[in-house]
């Protein structure tokens, strides 16, 4: 398995993969969806997908940078997320020469701006509705006037002069 095979067959035929039953239960109809974020590596194809050791995802865990899914006995189950995340994390470390603190500043910044941005997509969503439900409001009160009480004539404009005299 290439470390660019991430997600195809997710998992199957690997050590910790879906097994006999999960597979029977996969054909069988859609009752475990599996995503991006769904945790389904144990920490040896992580570390053979990542091109990086054990020892270092293990350490990565512990510092914060990529935090895997855990099962019932405490063992780590990365995504295919996580280990974008991975490769990332050692691009920057390598290829960039950051230390292990500014990737997690790094990370957790980007993590801020993905959150701000989507609550930003949120009030912009907000305010389109309410826009939308003044202008609804505005039409029902103007459909509301009654307009054989004062009837309505459109200003014309004029050229002539008009001078006002004060009576005395």
């Amino acid at each position: 398995m290439t470390p660019d095979s991430i997600g195809v067959g997710l998992g199957e035929g690997l050590p910790g993969g879906p097994g006999p039953r999960a597979r029977r239960a996969a054909q069988a109809g859609p009752a475990y969806v599996l995503t991006e974020e769904t945790p389904v590596y144990v920490i040896s194809v992580a570390a053979e997908l990542s091109g990086l050791h054990p020892q270092t995802l293990r350490q990565y865990d512990r510092l914060g940078l990529v935090c895997p899914d855990r099962t019932g006995g405490g063992g780590r189950r990365y995504s295919a997320r996580d280990i974008q995340q991975l490769r990332e994390v050692q691009r920057l470390s390598q290829d960039e020469g950051i230390n292990l603190a500014g990737i997690k500043r790094i990370i957790e910044l980007e993590n801020q701006v993905a959150a701000l941005q989507s609550r930003v997509a949120e009030l912009a969503s907000a305010v389109e509705g309410a826009g939308a439900a003044l202008q609804a409001r505005e039409a029902a009160v103007h459909a509301s006037y009654r307009r054989d009480l004062v009837p309505y004539q459109p200003a014309q404009q004029s050229s002539a002069l008009v001078v006002w005299r004060p009576r005395r």
